[in-house]
């Protein structure tokens, strides 16, 4: 397999170089193939590098600035003024064809806006939209999308994002024609809004999706369906809520495993289960969301990533630059459009 590289934006989230150097160092452990980029203060960045094996050191390079999108910097002005902003130069790194994808935890409407102008949106594609996966009861992920990038969107967008779910799903996941659905206020045919109504309608007409008609909120995390679509309103009061819960339950269980000593003897005798539950249940272990129907590849991670959530970002990123996704939804949209015109 080719090497490939990846860019990071090394400053970007609540901990900034404390986490993402030493999860830059860790992929590279894990991805023999793996290059990168850390892009962002050199004066911050080596120092972390020095205890890091000199065979490691090789494959990361930094591109120094200490210029940085600060979470709480409005879109329109970080795109306008943060010209030498870390962020910037590691998505433009990917436009220039010296990284195969970003991986960024800083502020997301920034990182957006900035992919969206630098990189453009794919052929076919009106808008690019913020993807992740969840937890399901059946063990496999669930793909939802959007997830705030727009937060209104018309029947044509919601079809291109079932069609770019698909194509993210079969890549990442290997699963053969994914069942899709579109997030509803009910699983009836005369329920939702005209745009989900007409997207239903297009969908129920496209052979190359899979679609599975409706789905409501409570079953979401069942694994009925492989990728779920919804405008990014929905879909990010979605996400947002259920991360909630996880860190609610995982809290509560956590509380009730300390009371008793029956309890904790329990415990102990079932705590690899239990970890794997509350690992499950952690939003961290699926930390990762693509912005996808951009010409070039681009990973949001959490703001508040720690180092094992933030290589999950990163070897999400390797995956979809492995597998050339942005060229997969281009030739999968462009052959569906030719069925219907045809």
């Amino acid at each position: 397999m080719t090497n490939l590289t990846l860019a990071l934006d090394a400053m970007g989230g609540d901990y900034g170089p404390q986490v993402t150097v030493p999860a830059a160092v860790q992929a590279l452990r894990l991805h023999s193939k793996l290059s990168l980029i850390l892009v962002g203060d050199e004066q911050q960045i080596s120092p972390l590098l020095a205890h890091a094996h000199s065979l490691l050191n090789d494959r990361i390079s930094i591109v120094h600035t200490t210029e940085v999108v600060r979470m709480d910097d409005k879109p329109a002005t970080a795109l306008r003024k943060a010209k030498n902003s870390s962020m910037r130069l590691a998505i433009e790194l990917v436009r220039d064809g010296k990284a195969d994808a970003c991986v960024s935890a800083g502020n997301t409407g920034a990182l957006m806006a900035m992919a969206k102008v630098i990189l453009k949106t794919l052929p076919g594609v009106d808008r690019p939209a913020l993807v992740s996966c969840l937890p399901a009861v059946s063990g496999k992920p669930v793909y939802l999308l959007d997830l705030g990038a727009n937060v209104q969107c018309d029947y044509e967008t919601l079809f291109q994002f079932a069609v770019m779910g698909t194509v993210l799903c079969e890549a990442v996941e290997k699963i053969p024609r994914p069942k899709v659905a579109l997030l509803n206020v009910g699983i009836e045919e005369f329920k939702g809004n005209s745009d989900v109504q007409q997207a239903a309608q297009l969908l129920q007409h496209t052979p190359q999706i899979n679609y599975a008609g409706f789905v409501e909120g409570d079953e979401i995390y069942t694994g009925k369906v492989d990728v779920i679509v919804c405008d990014g309103f929905v879909g990010n009061i979605t996400l947002k809520t259920s991360e909630g819960i996880a860190r609610l339950l995982v809290h509560q269980l956590k509380q009730g495993l300390t009371q008793g000593f029956i309890v904790r003897l329990l415990a102990r005798m079932l705590a690899p289960r239990i970890q794997k539950v509350l690992s499950q249940m952690n939003p961290d272990h699926y930390n990762g969301a693509s912005l996808l129907g951009l010409r070039g590849i681009v990973v949001k991670s959490h703001g508040n990533a720690d180092e094992h959530a933030y290589i999950q970002a990163i070897s999400l990123a390797y995956t979809e630059a492995k597998r050339r996704l942005p060229e997969m939804i281009s030739d999968r949209l462009e052959s569906i459009l030719l069925d219907i015109n045809s």
